[in-house]
């Protein structure tokens, strides 16, 4: 057997997430047919992070072992021509065999876009969360500066978390606009050592509401010291979501 580790992009518009389900299709099924068909027998792909319907990733982290002779280039092609169009193999790579896509993982960045305003962009219905309303950027950067460092995040996490811990550490939270063509949008990334379930999305909406001035910058710094869900904003759409990348052990320069 051999190990590899794999980079997806996909658009998870038409998914049901990442992890196989009964009644609906996932990214996981697709890469497991699609292995199925290269390799000649099942294969086990594990992600990095399941990502929930509707939640599209840009570098995704796959590991997965199977028996097969092919290199890593023409393995890749393979794989990416069994793939349906919205999934590709950006990179696959043979891996040592205790490499595993989720024990590995040590950082993630996630961006998630929100076209505000009121002229809204058909093109991006299934790719960013329509606001109609202008936002604040520079009150949501203030407010996102409070998340930033080793917290508890437990107002952040979604009910149905198995997490034994919520504490976490962000180590970078952007704010910042893209105009173009009469449109607007504004992209959040955040960059952590691990996320909660749904961490990102109730962040984003908490930031929204202080965009919105419906709330102080100082309230997320409340919402956060509360450990409370119901203290802290709403659960931002899946659509706005992409997972950006995840970094693996030995990514990192050791300094970080």
């Amino acid at each position: 057997m051999r190990f590899f580790r794999m980079t997806l992009s996909y658009d998870g518009t038409a998914y049901g997430g990442w992890q196989m389900q009964v009644n609906s299709n996932t990214i996981q099924a697709e890469v497991e047919r699609a292995l199925h068909i290269v390799i000649g027998h099942p294969v086990r792909a594990v992600a990095s992070g399941r990502t929930d319907a509707g939640v599209h990733a840009i570098g995704q982290i796959v590991s997965f072992a199977c028996d097969t002779k092919l290199e890593d280039h023409v393995l890749r092609k393979a794989l990416d021509a069994n793939l349906p169009k919205d999934i590709v193999a950006l990179e696959v790579r043979e891996m040592p065999d205790d490499f595993h896509a989720i024990r590995d993982t040590v950082r993630k960045r996630y961006r998630y876009i929100i076209q505000d305003g009121p002229l809204r962009d058909v093109f991006a219905r299934d790719h960013a969360w329509y606001y109609p309303h202008r936002l604040d950027t520079w009150a949501m950067t203030q407010a996102g500066r409070l998340l930033v460092g080793r917290h508890d995040f437990s107002s952040f996490e979604a009910a149905g978390s198995k997490r034994t811990s919520s504490v976490r550490t962000i180590f970078d939270l952007s704010v910042h606009r893209q105009s173009s063509d009469h449109l607007d949008r504004v992209v959040v990334e955040v960059e952590a050592d691990g996320f909660l379930y749904n961490m990102v999305r109730i962040i984003v909406g908490t930031l929204v509401k202080v965009g919105r001035g419906k709330e102080p910058v100082s309230w997320v710094a409340d919402a956060l010291k509360a450990r409370d869900r119901k203290l802290a904003g709403m659960t931002a759409p899946p659509e706005g979501l992409y997972l950006l990348r995840v970094w693996c052990v030995g990514d990192l320069p050791e300094a970080l």
